[in-house]
């Protein structure tokens, strides 16, 4: 996890146990949203409706309540719940690109203040309990927004990709104006909630390097070759990379003691790389 990941967590953290300590009734319960899972690097978006990933807070609208994914009240004003449609709608609060924190400053408010609430946007992505496809709630939310006529509510742009150079396109245009990454909802998919695989966040590869320290044997179609190198990272961290090989590195793979460069994308709780890949060899011992 990035120190940008774990300022905002302290940051959402916060913003739910300010409005817990102002009120002796019980907390509400958390809403039911639909979740990301990580996306593998080298994921087809056939299938899928494309967006970018918003640094912003998530909100969920009922059609009376602007509430944070805790289940917990948004201390919005009044006349910006007043223009919200009846419809329930699922959604970030988003002051722009690398805002995160002023953003957290403006919501956390228990009295919001016009002038601030004025420069954000409600970006709506998802219509909780709607009918049909994915891609069929997309086009009903770009109806809502239409009709609501107001620039503070927003139908995210969800598009077709149609192959992996165009997504790796998008993703890099993304991250060059500062966004965070994409999000890839599969189209033919009903509405759910919890963590699922419908719905994927990609980020940017990132580099790093590891000394190998061990070969494992592979099984099945890689029997009698490389399955995978078991590497330690400068900061004494051990994991196994499995993919990025061709079957001739699998046949010759880089020796003990070897330093390599791998892809990730991302940390796990334990602070080891998600879905590392292997490069290149950058010295041998």
């Amino acid at each position: 996890m990035t120190p940008i990941d774990l300022r905002r967590r302290h940051l959402l953290a916060a913003m739910a146990l300010l409005p817990a300590a102002a009120s002796a009734r019980p907390a509400p319960s958390a809403a039911a949203v639909l979740l990301a899972q990580d996306a593998p690097p080298d994921i087809d978006p056939a299938g899928y409706l494309v967006s970018e990933k918003f640094d912003g807070v998530r909100a969920v609208w009922d059609g009376r309540q602007l509430r944070y994914r805790s289940g917990l009240p948004i201390a919005a004003p009044a006349w910006f719940l007043a223009r919200l449609p009846t419809t329930p709608l699922d959604g970030e609060l988003w002051l722009g690109r690398g805002r995160f924190e002023a953003l957290s400053g403006v919501v956390r408010r228990t009295e919001p203040r016009d002038d601030e609430w004025q420069a954000l946007r409600y970006l709506v992505f998802e219509q909780p309990g709607g009918a049909g496809t994915f891609a069929a709630r997309a086009a009903a939310l770009r109806g809502i927004a239409s009709q609501a006529n107001w620039p503070l509510l927003v139908a995210v742009d969800q598009t077709v990709v149609s192959h992996r150079a165009g997504l790796q396109e998008r993703l890099d245009q993304v991250v060059r104006g500062g966004g965070e990454g994409l999000m890839l909802h599969r189209a033919d998919s009903p509405y759910v909630t919890g963590r699922s695989s419908v719905l994927l966040k990609l980020k940017p590869l990132l580099d790093a390097e590891a000394v190998v320290i061990g070969h494992v044997a592979g099984r099945g179609r890689l029997q009698g070759r490389l399955g995978a190198l078991t590497v330690r990272t400068p900061q004494g961290d051990e994991f196994q990379i499995g993919s990025g090989f061709s079957d001739a590195q699998r046949d010759d793979p880089p020796p003990i003691g070897s330093v390599v460069t791998y892809q990730f994308r991302g940390t796990t709780a334990r602070g080891l790389p998600r879905f590392a890949s292997y490069l290149r060899v950058r010295s041998l011992p």
